[in-house]
């Protein structure tokens, strides 16, 4: 085998399609987009859910329910999590700095301690809010529960 002598393999080449050069081509015509409507003119795009002209799904569905527009989302945090960092960094004050540094959250989150999985420190933790599991798991271990 010499390099004069390679070639690809057989079927895996294929000519362009050349559209709209001419009836000799066999895509001259109607340039292969069919006869009339929107689909066949230049600067055609199809809008963003658009079926066709079908009803589209967000119209044929109905609308329900309502957002709240002064809910307050919470980015919830586990006292297991809480002893895990305690340990870690051998603090007793658990802050949102200390939260954010560890990066259990982040600086625009407003944190509330749940309280799942195993804890059995006293800690005083300062949070945006707590479950009442979570405050008494925290106050029976000789802890405080610090609402910012």
């Amino acid at each position: 085998m010499n390099l004069n002598s390679l070639k690809p393999a057989k079927g895996s080449l294929h000519r362009k399609k050349r559209i709209g050069r001419g009836q000799g081509s066999g895509h001259g015509g109607t340039s292969t987009r069919g006869h009339k409507g929107a689909k066949s003119r230049s600067g055609y795009s199809r809008k963003f859910g658009f079926e066709g002209g079908q009803m589209p799904i967000q119209r044929r569905l109905p609308k329900y329910g309502f957002t709240n527009i002064n809910r307050v989302e919470y980015r919830p945090v586990n006292l297991d999590a809480l002893q895990e960092l305690a340990e870690r960094t051998g603090r007793t004050v658990i802050t949102l700095e200390t939260l954010v540094d560890s990066g259990l959250v982040s600086r625009k989150d407003k944190v509330k301690i749940l309280a799942n999985g195993e804890f059995n420190l006293a800690l005083e933790v300062r949070a945006h809010a707590f479950s009442k599991s979570a405050v008494a798991a925290i106050e029976s271990k000789g802890g405080q529960a610090i609402k910012l």
